[in-house]
């Protein structure tokens, strides 16, 4: 960082009241933030995150993990009508 030079007074209270604003504005965002994530860690949030969650794991298009879990119910329930 450049160190600055002033010729008056004027020049640093200017330079001062500028930094005071942008902390302002700085602090102002930040509490916008806190505020907006207290709103989306509220219950039906999280649940309707958790739903969504596993309906893509278990019935999306590819259906990964049902894809892969129907052959196996199907050869137990077989099996155990068999009575093995």
């Amino acid at each position: 960082m450049q160190t600055k030079k002033y010729s008056s007074y004027a020049q640093i209270d200017n330079e001062l009241e500028i930094l005071k604003i942008e902390k302002e504005i700085s602090y102002q965002k930040l509490v916008l933030s806190v505020q907006k994530t207290k709103e989306s860690f509220t219950f039906l949030n999280v649940a309707s995150n958790v739903t969504d969650a596993v309906k893509s794991t278990f019935f999306s298009s590819s259906g990964t993990i049902l894809s892969l879990m129907i052959p196996i119910i199907i050869k137990w329930f077989t099996n155990k009508k068999r009575g093995n």
